[in-house]
Protein backbone atom coordinates (compact mmCIF):
# COMPACT_ATOMS: atom_id res chain seq x y z
CA UNK A 1 0.00 0.00 0.00
CA UNK A 2 0.97 3.62 -0.58
CA UNK A 3 0.04 4.64 3.53
CA UNK A 4 3.81 4.26 5.45
CA UNK A 5 5.85 3.59 2.30
CA UNK A 6 8.04 6.89 1.92
CA UNK A 7 10.06 5.22 -0.65
CA UNK A 8 6.79 4.48 -2.85
CA UNK A 9 5.74 8.01 -2.46
CA UNK A 10 8.52 9.75 -3.75
CA UNK A 11 8.46 7.71 -6.45
CA UNK A 12 5.39 8.44 -7.43
CA UNK A 13 5.83 12.27 -6.69
CA UNK A 14 8.71 11.71 -9.22
CA UNK A 15 6.40 10.98 -11.94
CA UNK A 16 4.93 13.79 -11.86
CA UNK A 17 5.25 17.39 -12.96
CA UNK A 18 5.50 20.37 -10.79
CA UNK A 19 4.46 18.03 -7.72
CA UNK A 20 5.60 20.69 -5.15
CA UNK A 21 6.09 24.01 -7.25
CA UNK A 22 4.71 25.83 -9.50
CA UNK A 23 6.39 27.52 -12.49
CA UNK A 24 4.41 30.93 -11.89
CA UNK A 25 4.20 30.72 -8.07
CA UNK A 26 7.17 29.02 -6.78
CA UNK A 27 6.86 26.42 -4.10
CA UNK A 28 3.09 25.35 -3.51
CA UNK A 29 1.68 22.33 -2.08
CA UNK A 30 -1.53 21.89 -4.81
CA UNK A 31 -4.84 20.55 -3.54
CA UNK A 32 -6.96 21.85 -6.29
CA UNK A 33 -6.71 18.26 -7.71
CA UNK A 34 -10.47 18.42 -8.66
CA UNK A 35 -9.76 21.11 -11.27
CA UNK A 36 -7.56 19.41 -13.21
CA UNK A 37 -4.65 16.80 -11.33
CA UNK A 38 -0.85 17.19 -11.81
CA UNK A 39 0.25 15.80 -15.26
CA UNK A 40 3.01 13.13 -15.59
CA UNK A 41 5.99 13.65 -17.00
CA UNK A 42 5.91 11.16 -19.39
CA UNK A 43 2.52 12.67 -20.63
CA UNK A 44 4.61 16.15 -20.93
CA UNK A 45 7.56 14.44 -22.91
CA UNK A 46 4.87 12.35 -25.21
CA UNK A 47 2.50 15.26 -26.39
CA UNK A 48 6.03 17.89 -27.66
CA UNK A 49 6.75 14.58 -29.59
CA UNK A 50 3.66 14.43 -31.42
CA UNK A 51 3.03 17.68 -31.52
CA UNK A 52 5.64 18.00 -34.09
CA UNK A 53 4.41 15.36 -36.00
CA UNK A 54 2.79 16.61 -39.92
CA UNK A 55 1.36 12.87 -40.88
CA UNK A 56 -2.30 12.37 -40.69
CA UNK A 57 -3.16 9.31 -38.56
CA UNK A 58 -3.76 6.47 -41.41
CA UNK A 59 -2.29 7.88 -43.97
CA UNK A 60 -0.49 5.19 -46.10
CA UNK A 61 3.32 6.15 -45.13
CA UNK A 62 5.50 4.84 -42.04
CA UNK A 63 4.34 8.01 -40.34
CA UNK A 64 0.36 7.74 -40.92
CA UNK A 65 0.65 4.30 -40.06
CA UNK A 66 3.01 4.22 -37.02
CA UNK A 67 0.33 7.34 -35.38
CA UNK A 68 -2.87 5.10 -36.49
CA UNK A 69 -1.01 1.86 -34.33
CA UNK A 70 -0.55 4.56 -31.56
CA UNK A 71 -4.14 5.80 -31.88
CA UNK A 72 -5.57 2.02 -31.62
CA UNK A 73 -3.44 0.93 -28.70
CA UNK A 74 -4.64 3.78 -26.82
CA UNK A 75 -8.04 2.48 -27.57
CA UNK A 76 -7.34 -1.12 -26.41
CA UNK A 77 -5.38 0.32 -23.21
CA UNK A 78 -8.98 2.17 -22.18
CA UNK A 79 -10.44 -0.89 -22.32
CA UNK A 80 -8.19 -2.23 -20.27
CA UNK A 81 -8.06 0.52 -17.84
CA UNK A 82 -11.86 0.76 -17.92
CA UNK A 83 -12.75 -2.67 -18.44
CA UNK A 84 -14.52 -2.46 -21.55
CA UNK A 85 -15.00 -6.13 -23.04
CA UNK A 86 -17.61 -4.40 -25.94
CA UNK A 87 -18.50 -0.82 -27.21
CA UNK A 88 -15.69 1.55 -28.45
CA UNK A 89 -13.88 4.81 -27.17
CA UNK A 90 -13.54 8.16 -28.68
CA UNK A 91 -12.07 11.20 -28.46
CA UNK A 92 -13.60 14.85 -28.27
CA UNK A 93 -13.00 18.15 -27.02
CA UNK A 94 -13.69 18.01 -23.42
CA UNK A 95 -15.87 15.89 -21.35
CA UNK A 96 -18.59 18.04 -20.82
CA UNK A 97 -18.73 18.12 -24.91
CA UNK A 98 -18.80 14.10 -25.07
CA UNK A 99 -21.44 14.04 -22.51
CA UNK A 100 -23.96 16.66 -24.61
CA UNK A 101 -23.33 14.35 -27.65
CA UNK A 102 -23.65 11.19 -25.93
CA UNK A 103 -26.98 12.68 -24.41
CA UNK A 104 -28.08 14.66 -27.20
CA UNK A 105 -28.05 11.36 -29.30
CA UNK A 106 -30.20 9.22 -26.93
CA UNK A 107 -33.04 12.02 -26.53
CA UNK A 108 -33.05 12.74 -30.01
CA UNK A 109 -33.54 9.20 -30.29
CA UNK A 110 -35.86 8.82 -27.94
CA UNK A 111 -39.43 8.49 -28.68
CA UNK A 112 -41.85 11.30 -28.29
CA UNK A 113 -43.80 11.74 -25.11
CA UNK A 114 -40.37 9.54 -23.43
CA UNK A 115 -39.05 11.03 -20.24
CA UNK A 116 -35.57 11.89 -19.36
CA UNK A 117 -34.26 10.84 -15.58
CA UNK A 118 -31.08 12.85 -13.87
CA UNK A 119 -30.67 13.70 -10.65
CA UNK A 120 -30.07 17.20 -9.23
CA UNK A 121 -26.43 16.57 -7.77
CA UNK A 122 -25.25 16.50 -11.21
CA UNK A 123 -22.62 18.88 -12.92
CA UNK A 124 -24.32 21.21 -15.16
CA UNK A 125 -22.55 18.79 -18.51
CA UNK A 126 -25.38 16.47 -18.12
CA UNK A 127 -28.38 18.38 -16.39
CA UNK A 128 -27.77 21.35 -18.99
CA UNK A 129 -27.71 19.00 -21.78
CA UNK A 130 -29.97 16.81 -20.05
CA UNK A 131 -32.77 19.57 -19.75
CA UNK A 132 -31.99 21.18 -23.46
CA UNK A 133 -32.23 18.34 -25.11
CA UNK A 134 -35.13 16.57 -23.86
CA UNK A 135 -37.08 20.07 -24.38
CA UNK A 136 -36.23 19.77 -28.19
CA UNK A 137 -37.10 16.38 -28.48
CA UNK A 138 -40.20 16.90 -26.65
CA UNK A 139 -39.96 14.53 -23.65
CA UNK A 140 -40.78 15.17 -20.10
CA UNK A 141 -37.62 15.89 -17.47
CA UNK A 142 -38.03 13.95 -14.08
CA UNK A 143 -35.54 15.57 -11.74
CA UNK A 144 -34.39 13.28 -8.42
CA UNK A 145 -33.58 15.04 -5.38
CA UNK A 146 -30.15 14.12 -3.75
CA UNK A 147 -29.49 14.31 -0.35
CA UNK A 148 -28.45 17.79 0.98
CA UNK A 149 -27.02 16.42 4.23
CA UNK A 150 -24.86 13.66 2.47
CA UNK A 151 -24.28 14.94 -1.13
CA UNK A 152 -25.82 11.92 -2.47
CA UNK A 153 -28.08 10.37 -4.70
CA UNK A 154 -29.38 6.61 -4.19
CA UNK A 155 -30.67 4.01 -6.14
CA UNK A 156 -33.97 4.03 -3.82
CA UNK A 157 -34.07 7.76 -5.36
CA UNK A 158 -34.01 6.91 -8.54
CA UNK A 159 -36.43 3.82 -8.37
CA UNK A 160 -38.75 6.19 -6.20
CA UNK A 161 -39.36 8.08 -9.77
CA UNK A 162 -38.70 5.52 -12.09
CA UNK A 163 -41.45 4.22 -14.92
CA UNK A 164 -41.48 1.96 -17.56
CA UNK A 165 -40.95 5.08 -20.61
CA UNK A 166 -37.76 6.53 -18.92
CA UNK A 167 -35.57 6.18 -22.35
CA UNK A 168 -32.59 8.20 -21.11
CA UNK A 169 -31.05 8.35 -17.91
CA UNK A 170 -28.11 10.66 -16.85
CA UNK A 171 -25.58 9.74 -13.61
CA UNK A 172 -23.03 11.59 -11.79
CA UNK A 173 -20.17 9.21 -10.16
CA UNK A 174 -18.49 11.49 -8.34
CA UNK A 175 -19.38 15.15 -7.18
CA UNK A 176 -16.77 17.77 -7.84
CA UNK A 177 -18.41 20.22 -5.13
CA UNK A 178 -18.15 17.46 -1.88
CA UNK A 179 -16.57 14.59 -3.35
CA UNK A 180 -18.71 12.15 -2.36
CA UNK A 181 -19.02 8.85 -5.21
CA UNK A 182 -22.35 7.61 -5.93
CA UNK A 183 -23.17 3.82 -6.65
CA UNK A 184 -23.47 4.06 -10.18
CA UNK A 185 -23.80 -0.02 -10.54
CA UNK A 186 -26.99 -0.03 -8.46
CA UNK A 187 -28.38 2.78 -9.80
CA UNK A 188 -28.39 1.33 -12.96
CA UNK A 189 -29.43 -1.42 -12.36
CA UNK A 190 -32.32 0.49 -10.53
CA UNK A 191 -33.16 2.31 -13.44
CA UNK A 192 -32.90 -1.26 -15.92
CA UNK A 193 -35.34 -2.85 -13.68
CA UNK A 194 -37.89 -0.07 -14.68
CA UNK A 195 -36.93 0.37 -17.91
CA UNK A 196 -34.53 -2.27 -19.48
CA UNK A 197 -33.94 -0.29 -22.43
CA UNK A 198 -33.18 3.10 -21.53
CA UNK A 199 -30.01 4.67 -22.42
CA UNK A 200 -27.67 5.43 -19.40
CA UNK A 201 -24.97 8.26 -19.94
CA UNK A 202 -22.49 8.54 -16.84
CA UNK A 203 -20.37 11.40 -16.11
CA UNK A 204 -17.41 9.97 -14.55
CA UNK A 205 -14.93 13.16 -14.67
CA UNK A 206 -14.52 13.52 -11.18
CA UNK A 207 -14.00 9.82 -10.18
CA UNK A 208 -11.72 8.43 -13.18
CA UNK A 209 -8.26 9.86 -10.56
CA UNK A 210 -10.02 7.98 -7.26
CA UNK A 211 -10.56 4.65 -7.69
CA UNK A 212 -12.00 1.88 -9.65
CA UNK A 213 -13.58 1.85 -13.14
CA UNK A 214 -15.65 -1.16 -14.48
CA UNK A 215 -17.65 -0.48 -17.37
CA UNK A 216 -18.74 -4.42 -17.61
CA UNK A 217 -19.87 -4.06 -14.16
CA UNK A 218 -22.05 -0.61 -14.42
CA UNK A 219 -24.14 -2.28 -17.66
CA UNK A 220 -24.03 1.91 -18.86
CA UNK A 221 -24.19 3.13 -22.29
CA UNK A 222 -22.08 6.10 -22.46
CA UNK A 223 -19.53 7.24 -19.96
CA UNK A 224 -17.24 10.10 -20.32
CA UNK A 225 -14.02 11.39 -18.32
CA UNK A 226 -11.46 14.58 -19.05
CA UNK A 227 -8.16 13.16 -19.23
CA UNK A 228 -6.26 16.19 -17.76
CA UNK A 229 -8.18 15.30 -14.19
CA UNK A 230 -6.46 12.14 -14.44
CA UNK A 231 -3.05 12.57 -14.85
CA UNK A 232 -2.86 14.02 -18.65
CA UNK A 233 -3.08 17.00 -20.24
CA UNK A 234 -5.45 19.64 -21.50
CA UNK A 235 -7.27 19.55 -24.70
CA UNK A 236 -9.33 16.82 -25.16
CA UNK A 237 -12.03 14.34 -23.12
CA UNK A 238 -12.86 10.50 -23.77
CA UNK A 239 -15.73 8.67 -23.50
CA UNK A 240 -17.19 5.06 -24.18
CA UNK A 241 -20.03 4.34 -25.41
CA UNK A 242 -21.92 1.18 -25.81
CA UNK A 243 -22.43 -1.32 -28.88
CA UNK A 244 -26.55 0.34 -28.64
CA UNK A 245 -25.40 3.96 -28.41
CA UNK A 246 -22.61 3.53 -31.35
CA UNK A 247 -25.49 2.12 -33.51
CA UNK A 248 -27.98 5.10 -32.75
CA UNK A 249 -28.59 7.25 -35.23
CA UNK A 250 -26.32 10.29 -34.22
CA UNK A 251 -24.07 13.21 -36.48
CA UNK A 252 -21.98 11.68 -39.14
CA UNK A 253 -20.44 12.57 -42.18
CA UNK A 254 -22.97 11.77 -45.41
CA UNK A 255 -21.79 7.40 -46.34
CA UNK A 256 -19.42 7.73 -43.54
CA UNK A 257 -19.24 3.92 -41.46
CA UNK A 258 -22.13 3.85 -39.44
CA UNK A 259 -20.17 3.51 -36.43
CA UNK A 260 -17.83 6.70 -36.43
CA UNK A 261 -18.35 9.06 -33.95
CA UNK A 262 -15.32 11.09 -34.33
CA UNK A 263 -14.83 14.44 -36.72
CA UNK A 264 -12.06 14.73 -38.98
CA UNK A 265 -8.00 14.30 -37.86
CA UNK A 266 -7.45 12.79 -34.57
CA UNK A 267 -4.93 14.44 -32.47
CA UNK A 268 -2.04 11.44 -31.76
CA UNK A 269 -0.64 13.13 -28.71
CA UNK A 270 -3.90 13.21 -27.27
CA UNK A 271 -4.18 9.49 -27.52
CA UNK A 272 -0.84 8.54 -26.68
CA UNK A 273 -0.65 10.34 -23.49
CA UNK A 274 -3.78 7.93 -22.20
CA UNK A 275 -1.54 5.28 -23.14
CA UNK A 276 1.36 6.97 -20.53
CA UNK A 277 -1.62 7.31 -18.26
CA UNK A 278 -2.73 3.45 -18.38
CA UNK A 279 0.90 2.81 -18.10
CA UNK A 280 1.26 4.69 -14.86
CA UNK A 281 -1.55 2.80 -13.40
CA UNK A 282 0.09 -0.22 -14.67
CA UNK A 283 3.48 0.17 -12.75
CA UNK A 284 1.79 1.96 -9.70
CA UNK A 285 -0.37 -1.85 -9.04
CA UNK A 286 3.05 -3.51 -9.95
CA UNK A 287 4.38 -1.93 -7.17
CA UNK A 288 1.30 -2.12 -4.30
CA UNK A 289 0.36 -5.98 -5.12
CA UNK A 290 2.00 -9.13 -6.63
CA UNK A 291 -0.44 -9.32 -9.86
CA UNK A 292 1.27 -9.58 -13.32
CA UNK A 293 -1.86 -9.48 -15.64
CA UNK A 294 -2.45 -5.60 -16.38
CA UNK A 295 -5.69 -5.63 -15.66
CA UNK A 296 -5.57 -7.04 -12.14
CA UNK A 297 -2.67 -4.37 -11.48
CA UNK A 298 -4.67 -1.46 -12.49
CA UNK A 299 -7.43 -3.03 -9.64
CA UNK A 300 -4.91 -2.90 -7.55
CA UNK A 301 -3.43 0.51 -8.45
CA UNK A 302 -7.40 2.06 -7.87
CA UNK A 303 -7.48 -0.07 -4.62
CA UNK A 304 -4.33 1.50 -3.30
CA UNK A 305 -5.04 5.43 -4.50
CA UNK A 306 -8.72 4.81 -2.65
CA UNK A 307 -7.39 3.46 0.45
CA UNK A 308 -4.46 6.14 0.86
CA UNK A 309 -6.52 8.84 -0.42
CA UNK A 310 -9.47 7.90 2.31
CA UNK A 311 -6.12 7.80 5.15
CA UNK A 312 -5.55 11.51 3.44
CA UNK A 313 -9.20 12.83 3.79
CA UNK A 314 -9.30 11.63 7.72
CA UNK A 315 -6.03 13.11 8.59
CA UNK A 316 -7.06 16.23 7.05
CA UNK A 317 -10.96 15.86 8.71
CA UNK A 318 -9.59 14.03 12.20
CA UNK A 319 -6.31 15.83 12.42
CA UNK A 320 -2.49 14.29 12.42
CA UNK A 321 0.54 14.87 14.89
CA UNK A 322 -0.60 17.03 17.68
CA UNK A 323 -2.92 19.27 15.08
CA UNK A 324 -6.61 19.34 15.30
CA UNK A 325 -8.51 18.33 12.64
CA UNK A 326 -11.63 20.00 10.33
CA UNK A 327 -13.95 18.56 12.76
CA UNK A 328 -12.25 20.40 15.60
CA UNK A 329 -12.32 23.06 14.89
CA UNK A 330 -15.08 25.33 15.98
CA UNK A 331 -14.67 27.94 13.05
CA UNK A 332 -14.98 25.06 10.02
CA UNK A 333 -18.23 23.37 8.74
CA UNK A 334 -17.48 20.58 6.39
CA UNK A 335 -19.76 19.85 3.54
CA UNK A 336 -21.46 16.76 3.53
CA UNK A 337 -20.53 15.24 7.04
CA UNK A 338 -17.60 14.55 8.78
CA UNK A 339 -18.03 11.16 8.39
CA UNK A 340 -19.49 10.11 5.19
CA UNK A 341 -17.66 6.81 3.78
CA UNK A 342 -18.60 7.45 0.29
CA UNK A 343 -16.07 10.36 -0.16
CA UNK A 344 -13.64 10.56 -2.83
CA UNK A 345 -10.42 12.61 -1.76
CA UNK A 346 -12.32 15.43 -1.66
CA UNK A 347 -13.17 17.67 1.23
CA UNK A 348 -15.28 20.73 1.24
CA UNK A 349 -15.26 23.66 4.25
CA UNK A 350 -16.71 26.85 5.14
CA UNK A 351 -14.60 28.95 7.41
CA UNK A 352 -17.21 30.86 9.87
CA UNK A 353 -16.33 34.73 9.58
CA UNK A 354 -14.57 34.55 6.71
CA UNK A 355 -15.34 34.52 2.88
CA UNK A 356 -14.28 31.58 0.81
CA UNK A 357 -12.45 33.54 -1.62
CA UNK A 358 -10.54 35.32 0.75
CA UNK A 359 -9.79 31.76 2.95
CA UNK A 360 -8.61 30.80 -0.77
CA UNK A 361 -6.38 33.53 -1.05
CA UNK A 362 -4.69 33.56 2.40
CA UNK A 363 -3.82 30.06 1.75
CA UNK A 364 -2.48 30.72 -1.43
CA UNK A 365 -0.12 33.26 0.21
CA UNK A 366 1.10 30.62 1.84
CA UNK A 367 1.76 28.42 -1.18
CA UNK A 368 -1.42 26.05 -0.01
CA UNK A 369 -3.34 25.71 -3.51
CA UNK A 370 -6.96 25.63 -2.78
CA UNK A 371 -10.14 26.84 -4.95
CA UNK A 372 -13.57 28.49 -3.91
CA UNK A 373 -16.48 27.21 -5.53
CA UNK A 374 -19.57 29.71 -5.67
CA UNK A 375 -23.34 29.06 -5.46
CA UNK A 376 -23.64 29.64 -9.47
CA UNK A 377 -24.45 27.85 -12.73
CA UNK A 378 -21.48 24.88 -11.79
CA UNK A 379 -22.24 24.40 -7.95
CA UNK A 380 -25.50 26.19 -6.84
CA UNK A 381 -27.28 23.22 -7.18
CA UNK A 382 -25.22 21.62 -4.58
CA UNK A 383 -24.70 24.99 -2.03
CA UNK A 384 -27.44 26.87 -2.25
CA UNK A 385 -30.04 24.18 -0.40
CA UNK A 386 -27.35 24.50 2.24
CA UNK A 387 -28.01 28.27 2.34
CA UNK A 388 -24.19 28.87 0.90
CA UNK A 389 -23.12 31.47 -1.34
CA UNK A 390 -19.50 30.04 -1.51
CA UNK A 391 -17.06 27.13 0.01
CA UNK A 392 -13.67 26.30 0.13
CA UNK A 393 -12.75 22.91 -1.90
CA UNK A 394 -10.01 21.03 -0.61
CA UNK A 395 -9.02 18.14 -3.36
CA UNK A 396 -6.21 15.36 -2.86
CA UNK A 397 -4.73 12.67 -4.85
CA UNK A 398 -2.54 9.76 -4.29
CA UNK A 399 0.76 12.07 -4.58
CA UNK A 400 0.10 14.38 -1.67
CA UNK A 401 1.44 13.82 1.95
CA UNK A 402 0.12 13.57 5.54
CA UNK A 403 3.11 16.51 5.91
CA UNK A 404 1.38 18.68 3.20
CA UNK A 405 -2.23 18.45 4.86
CA UNK A 406 -0.48 19.04 8.42
CA UNK A 407 0.38 22.78 6.58
CA UNK A 408 -2.98 23.14 5.70
CA UNK A 409 -4.50 22.39 9.04
CA UNK A 410 -2.01 24.52 10.65
CA UNK A 411 -2.71 27.57 8.51
CA UNK A 412 -6.97 26.94 8.87
CA UNK A 413 -6.22 27.08 12.64
CA UNK A 414 -5.06 30.41 12.90
CA UNK A 415 -7.97 31.60 10.96
CA UNK A 416 -9.77 30.74 13.99
CA UNK A 417 -7.85 32.89 15.90
CA UNK A 418 -9.06 36.21 14.88
CA UNK A 419 -12.63 35.29 15.21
Amino acid sequence: MIQNNPTLIDAIRDRFAHVDSCPFQGERIFFENAGGALTLKSVADTSAFYAAIPDNPGRINPAGQETQNVINKAKDDLAVLMNASGGQFFAGESGTELLFRMIRTACLAAPKGAKVIGSSIEHPATRSAARRWSEIAGLDYVNVPHNDETGLVTPEDYTARMTPDVAVATILHASPVTGMGMDVAAISSAIRAVAPECLIIVDGIQHAAHGQLDLDVYNVDGYAISPYKVFSRHGYGIAWISDKLTTTPHDMLIDAPARGWEFGTRDTGSYATVSDVVSYFDWLGGEVSDETEPRKRIEAAGRAIHAYETHLTNAAINGTGNLPGLRDMAHVSILAGADNPAREGLVSIVVNGHASENVVEILNQQGIRTHTRKADHYSGNVLTPLGLSDCIRISFCHYNTEQEIARLLGAIKVLGLDG
